[in-house]
């Protein structure tokens, strides 16, 4: 069968899967759309949880940024993880013993004040929208390359998808939508990674492979890696920057993964689904066993592409200096350049692909004559999963699997994060400050029509994303960290911490994040101006935007205790309500019951 109408039917079939569930598992109440009427096995919660937490960025970024930072980009891979493992153990089963449907909800009646409620709204707002846009711009590249289709085209299909089973089903449509699109995204993820391991190293475990002999070489795969790169003039793929202000750097950032991921909504609403305190104990188990298939599998999926990459460059080895001709390329090559992720250009016009080290400067020895720059001119690392089995030459079906595996990712990660939007927009807005007398039938029309307005929102976002959106997320866990996830610790763990602390502490942390970010990347702007002078441009004490979300997290902490300790002590049944959501079992009495 032709390799387009393949993909057309393994994704389609994917898409025919979803709706089905939504139709099946369609939200009549607001518990439902919320909470999946709080009735989720705990298995089934942690497969969703795994889909909702392993976005297009995990699926489709991941390991491009491993693939060609190395070493450097191990940061994703533990702050990523780290933060769930803090999430697990730290917030979920606290918050799911408090019985609240969103983290608004939480911060408001935690710290008795709308004011509380309606920032974290606005903080939740700001990191979701600007999250949302990378998951719908993933799909429309994955639907532009497999379906053959535009951008544009793909991006309305995807939103058309999540609009029918996110808006009939709320969080139980969602739910076991997301269970189904976790078993597609890990066998798109892990049947590729195998086929390679085995051509490779001839292991089936892709991350023992990592570390086995490379048929190619007789030699451990990471070391015939590094001595390739090293033989181009990259730098060495194994070895770390030892540079103080890397070294700081990577730190900073791996805890701003870590705290921010943990305070990113859309993953906490999925331990309010679950019967009881110990099944989201439970559920967040499962999870980090269904995440940890993926993650253990992305570095070595990095470094075999990277590999696979440089021998399809140089195929007789860097030895003999004889790059590909640009005639033999694979046809991966044109498939990919036609999406415009993928550019070559023979600048010397040898017709050979030259590629070496950034500067263009061939490296001694290599016997190839200088260029103006590498004739590789755009490798966007995004299309790395996308293109691995087409590189490795895989068959058709897995090749169809992985792109229904790529949209699986975006899909369910964006669904949580839309739902996470419009729960806030008609339960926290509508319902718990506007108008408190709502009926439930009116909020469910209420929470269906904000979800419709988000994912139109998102959509819109997704087909013209603002500049500050599309270069990075740092915003988004910037945002979640210095502002939600600073409110829940000190919400769960400190009786001491009242309304004003509170409120003064996010604000705090959301000003001084985002105006850092802005200003050290240059994106402020002003009638009349591109955008501010580059001489304000800047950085403290050389930390990157990427890393300042933890700076903004400990603003947050010390404005929250000094403003407390100035202010009114906290009411005693607030006390009361916080020693009861830390007692580490289902007690009886409690909200959540």
């Amino acid at each position: 069968m032709d390799q387009y109408y393949l993909n057309l039917l393994v994704i389609g079939g994917s898409f025919v899967l979803y709706i089905a569930i939504a139709l099946w598992a369609r939200a009549g109440s607001t518990s439902e759309f919320y909470t999946a009427g709080r009735g989720v096995h705990p298995v089934m919660n942690g497969m969703a949880t795994a889909a909702d937490w392993m976005s297009a960025a995990s699926f489709i970024s991941m390991a491009g940024i491993i693939a060609f930072s190395g070493y450097t980009a191990s940061a994703y891979l533990m702050g990523w993880t780290g933060g769930y493992v803090l999430l697990a153990l730290c917030l979920a089963p606290y918050l799911r013993k408090f019985g609240s449907f969103t983290v608004p909800e939480f911060i408001g009646d935690r710290y008795y004040s709308r004011s509380a409620r309606l920032v974290a709204v606005l903080c939740l707002i700001i990191a979701s929208i600007t999250y949302v846009i990378g998951q719908m711009t993933g799909v429309g590249v994955a639907f532009s390359r497999f379906l053959q289709v535009s951008n544009s085209t793909g991006l309305f299909i995807g939103a058309a998808v999540v609009f029918f089973y996110a808006v009939l089903g709320g969080m139980k449509g969602i739910t076991y939508t997301q269970v189904a699109q976790y078993i597609v995204l890990v066998f798109a993820y892990t049947v590729p990674a195998i086929f390679i391991s085995l051509q490779l190293t001839g292991n089936p475990i892709p991350g023992l492979g990592l570390f086995s002999t490379y048929e190619g070489s007789g030699e451990p795969l990471l070391a015939t890696l590094n001595q390739v790169l090293a033989d181009l003039g990259f730098a060495s793929y194994t070895d770390q920057n030892t540079d103080p202000s890397a070294i700081i750097n990577m730190t900073l950032f791996t805890l701003t993964l870590m705290i921010g991921t943990a305070g990113l909504p859309h993953v906490i609403i999925r331990f309010f689904t679950v019967p009881k305190v110990s099944d989201a104990r439970l559920s967040a188990g499962w999870a980090l066993v269904f995440i940890a298939i993926v993650y253990l599998t992305a570095p070595a999926v990095g470094a075999m592409a990277r590999l696979n990459i440089m021998d399809t460059i140089w195929p007789g080895g860097t030895q003999n200096a004889e790059a590909i001709e640009i005639d033999e390329l694979p046809v991966w090559f044109d498939n990919w350049e036609t999406t415009g992720l993928l550019g070559i250009e023979d600048k010397n016009g040898d017709g050979r692909l030259q590629y070496y080290n950034d500067a263009g400067e061939p490296p001694a020895g290599l016997g190839v004559s200088p260029l103006e720059g590498n004739e590789l001119v755009l490798f966007d690392r995004d299309i790395l999963v996308l293109a691995n089995p087409e590189i490795a030459q895989l068959p058709g079906w897995v090749i169809a699997l992985v792109a229904a595996g790529g949209m699986a990712a975006a899909l369910s990660t964006a669904a949580g994060l839309l739902l996470a939007i419009s729960s806030a927009v008609s339960h926290d807005l509508v319902k718990r400050s506007i108008n408190p007398n709502i009926s439930e039938k009116a909020e469910l029309w209420w929470a269906r029509g904000a979800m419709a307005a988000a994912i139109a929102v998102a959509t819109w976002l997704g087909l013209n994303p603002p500049g500050f959106a599309a270069q990075t997320v740092a915003l988004a866990f910037g945002i979640a960290a210095a502002t939600i996830f600073p409110a829940l610790m000190m919400g769960i763990f400190s009786r001491s911490i009242n309304n004003v602390g509170a409120v003064s502490g996010m604000l705090v942390g959301l000003i001084f994040t985002v105006v850092y970010i802005f200003l050290h990347k240059g994106w402020f702007f002003i009638p009349g101006t591109e955008s501010f002078p580059d001489t304000i441009q800047g950085s403290l004490f050389g930390i990157e935007s990427t890393a300042i979300g933890c700076i903004g997290a400990a603003l947050n902490f010390a404005v929250a205790f000094l403003v407390s300790g100035a202010t009114a002590d906290t009411p005693d049944e607030v006390k009361a309500m916080v020693e009861r959501v830390r007692v580490p079992h289902d007690g009886v009495g409690t909200p959540a019951e």
